[in-house]
């Protein structure tokens, strides 16, 4: 007969000072008690210390996270290129990455015990996320963490461009005086036009609205204004009536290159751009060519096709073959991706993401991940459970398959979900013995959807 597995864990509650022994403390004592018990921290059964890869200076608060629930953690500031890391990751279960990391299907497949990707960014589009799907992978990311930060750097380069900031600054660094009032403008008054009205975009418009500004905005759905700010049919339309446009889109097909020459020349003369989203949505050489005919005033880009690896890289036309002519414009200002870059973003997504990461190692969950199936399960305070994670192809047949495997067994709960060409299933069983799991487990990996599995105790 199997003998159940003890796992010693025990639950903690929080001491209730001495009452009086009326119904009405029993009751409120039991309350205290239920509200103190907290859920287990699940481990692999295997128990390989789990080992992960964080990368491009991430705050520190996340490393500091990740080591106290018993993590090994391999922190360093800078990013790494493809050879590189397919050399070093096939040792860690999960890895931590900003925008400059990219992880590609040839990191992937070399990632044998890889369980987990945290972007601690806004965008997901530096790492192949239908390979990490299909190998089990779910990633993680947060959207919308640094949207006010993003926000007040358009306001400062709003004012910047208006006033010529940066050239009279320059300047003067230079033992240049050089006071003029010439097409310098205040900003109250002027219309913002803002392609894409998310987090970022709607948070925008609250603020340029409290500077006195006009606010429209173009996006693909229909969306509630908020303040006074009114929602224009089309991409033209935004841009001819427009003296500055801000752009706060995703890189998708449809975004790539969408201000070009045509979209440039329905823009004001005199007008300004600032494209704080995406590297490619805006087609580089077209934009050099109206700042340098004096069709456009002004811009500030702060996102590239190609950027450089690391702080102290140079960002020359060997990198971007438009570079150093883009760099001698006046009223352009350049800035190395720093929408985000605040202490108080960095922290809010640092938290976020190692939250995401942490759960779904230790309990499982993958809420809120952008290419796998969001699947939960509260973890139970019981020392007996054992939860199987399960990630398999979406095809006929497997939960029959899985729940044939858990029929001996009490199953406590269970849930499956599915997202294109895999599902992942969750489920707590009870009253496994050690001969039993290794059992299950073999029973499990060897079905022909499976691809991953784990077992947390």
């Amino acid at each position: 007969m199997s003998v159940p597995i003890n796992f010693n864990v025990k639950s903690v509650a929080a001491s209730i000072s001495p009452t009086a022994g009326s119904p009405l403390h029993d009751h409120f004592r039991r309350r205290a008690d239920a509200a103190e018990v907290q859920p287990r921290i699940l481990h692999p059964l295997e128990n390989e210390g789990l080992r992960l890869l964080v990368l491009e200076n991430i705050s520190q608060e996340a490393v500091a996270a990740f080591r106290s629930q018993g993590y090994h953690v391999d922190h360093y500031t800078k990013a790494m290129g493809e050879d590189e890391l397919i050399e070093k990751i096939g040792s860690y279960h999960g890895i931590g990455i900003r925008s400059k990391t990219k992880i590609t299907k040839r990191v992937i497949q070399a990632a044998k015990k890889l369980l987990v990707i945290g972007c601690f960014c806004i965008g997901t589009n530096q790492v192949d996320l239908q390979a990490a799907s299909r190998a089990g992978i779910p990633v993680f990311n947060s959207p919308f963490s640094n949207s006010r930060s993003v926000a007040e750097l358009v306001m400062s380069e709003l004012v910047t461009l208006s006033r010529q900031l940066f050239e009279r600054a320059h300047e003067l660094r230079n033992g240049i005086w050089n006071k003029q009032s010439k097409n310098c403008w205040e900003i109250r008054g002027k219309t913002l036009g803002i392609v894409g009205y998310g987090h970022i975009g709607s948070q925008l418009s609250v603020l340029a609205e409290a500077f006195g500004m006009r606010v429209l905005f173009y996006d693909v759905l229909n969306i509630m204004p908020l303040g006074q700010a009114r929602q224009v049919e089309s991409l033209n339309a935004l841009l001819s009536e427009s003296d500055f446009v801000t752009l706060h889109v995703p890189e998708l097909p449809e975004t790539i290159n969408m201000i070009s020459r045509d979209q440039l020349s329905q823009m004001k003369e005199g007008s300004y751009l600032i494209n704080n989203a995406r590297g490619k949505v805006v087609d580089i050489p077209a934009l050099v060519e109206s700042l340098q005919s004096k069709h456009l005033a002004g811009a500030a880009i702060d996102v590239f096709p190609h950027e450089p690896s690391a702080n102290g890289d140079p960002f020359d036309d060997q990198l971007n073959p438009w570079a150093s002519t883009l760099r001698k414009l006046p009223n352009v200002i350049l800035t190395p991706h720093i929408g985000g870059s605040t202490e108080e973003a960095q922290r809010m997504i640092g938290q976020e993401v190692s939250s995401y990461v942490s759960r779904y190692l230790g309990s499982g969950s993958s809420i809120s991940a952008v290419n796998f199936p969001e699947v939960d399960l509260r973890v139970n305070t019981s020392d007996s459970i054992i939860r199987i994670c399960h990630v398999h192809k979406n095809q006929p047949g497997v939960l029959k398959q899985v729940n044939d495997a858990l029929s001996p067994y009490n199953v406590e709960k269970q849930y499956s979900d599915s997202k294109g060409e895999i599902a992942y299933v969750m489920a707590d069983i009870s009253n496994v013995s050690t001969s039993d799991w290794h059992a299950l487990k073999d029973r499990i990996n060897s079905t022909d959807s499976n691809i991953l599995t784990r077992f947390l105790a």
